[in-house]
């Protein structure tokens, strides 16, 4: 940890200093000297002066050199026989920087299955040609309208779901297919959410809301990159510790983005944000998740205060579009959630 190193330099610049100290001549003043004398080796009061000032310095700089080795070696001491105060010191610094050292973490062979699975997930890119990914949408509109008409694929009643074109396909762009996939889980899963978020039925509500599909996306895309999915094993310290959500839950990405696309709309109504200003909620949603992901008690996406919001969501293939009422405890939640939160300087989208 860079303590061995504080040592050494310290003992050679000891070592240094007494080889000074040893080579160095003795200066002491003597009135019998004659400094206007220039067939002998005279010094002035001023390079004496000098001299002990030097000597002085090397000194207290020795003595600076040994505290600073006791001080390197007492921390150590304390960050090998504590793991929970390095953890919690951790816990402090910014999620978003890389702070721990993936080949320091043992993975599990069913860790190892899963983060591969996932990733392998991200490789896919949106195909609108794809058989696959033109069903993979209709079944989205069909959990999200249910009862209503299927549209064809390039359909301005795409935009009600808040796609940004008459072709969906479009909007995709780094998102790729898991980001459809992640949806089509929100909605199955909790439908109730779902539908809540859809239609914006909770809250005061700007004239100019953010679009529900393509904030999806965008959602799926801010996850990647905090938990450091695409460089092989995350470094991050969220990243770390989304592989302990992975062992206790294999569909832990997905469950992490429905927490996430809560989480956003109660920071967004919290704001009373608008569209141009969705980038600086996304922003406070990152640093919020990433604050809960560092909680010691937390080994599954259940476990963050923030899964609260989708308690009494009931997993069902069937979507109701009745309108749904937040009960007061989930709105007491909401509130807490949000005071709990840094809120960035706002600034518009480019």
């Amino acid at each position: 940890m860079g303590f061995g190193i504080i040592s050494e330099a310290s003992i050679s610049l000891s070592h240094d200093i007494r080889d000074f100290e040893e080579k160095a001549p003795s200066w002491r003043w003597n009135s019998s000297y004659d400094i206007d004398s220039r067939d002998s080796e005279v010094h002035t009061l001023e390079d004496l002066w000098d001299a002990e000032r030097k000597k002085e310095h090397m000194h207290w700089t020795l003595l600076f050199s040994q505290l600073i080795a006791q001080w390197a070696q007492w921390l150590a001491n304390i960050v090998l026989g504590s793991g929970s105060l390095i953890g919690r010191l951790l816990t402090l610094s910014s999620g978003s920087h890389n702070i721990l050292d993936w080949r320091t973490i043992r993975l599990s062979p069913l860790q190892e299955e899963r983060l591969r699975n996932l990733q392998q997930r991200l490789e896919i890119p949106f195909d609108g040609s794809h058989l696959e990914h033109q069903d993979a949408l209709k079944l989205l509109w069909r959990l999200a309208y249910p009862g209503r008409e299927l549209p064809s694929l390039k359909s301005e009643l795409w935009k009600e779901m808040g796609w940004q074109g008459s072709d969906p396909s479009t909007d995709f762009r780094g998102g790729g297919f898991i980001s459809l996939e992640n949806l089509i889980f929100f909605a199955k899963k909790y439908p109730e959410s779902f539908q809540k978020l859809l239609h914006k039925q909770e809250g005061k509500r700007a004239e100019w809301e953010y679009p529900f599909a393509v904030a999806g996306i965008n959602i799926s895309f801010m996850l990647v990159q905090m938990l450091d999915l695409q460089s092989g094993r995350p470094t991050s310290l969220a990243g770390i510790r989304f592989l302990d959500l992975l062992r206790e839950d294999e569909m832990a990405f997905d469950n992490l983005f429905c927490v996430a696309f809560e989480m956003m709309d109660a920071q967004w109504l919290a704001k009373h944000a608008t569209y141009m200003e969705f980038n600086d909620v996304l922003k406070s949603t990152r640093t919020q998740l990433e604050r809960e992901l560092a909680l010691e008690d937390v080994t599954n996406v259940k476990d963050l205060p923030a899964y609260n919001l989708l308690r009494g969501s009931r997993p069902s293939p069937v979507v109701s579009n009745s309108a749904i009422q937040p009960s007061s405890s989930t709105a007491r939640l909401r509130r807490s959630i949000i005071r709990g939160s840094v809120f960035l300087k706002r600034k518009s989208l480019c």
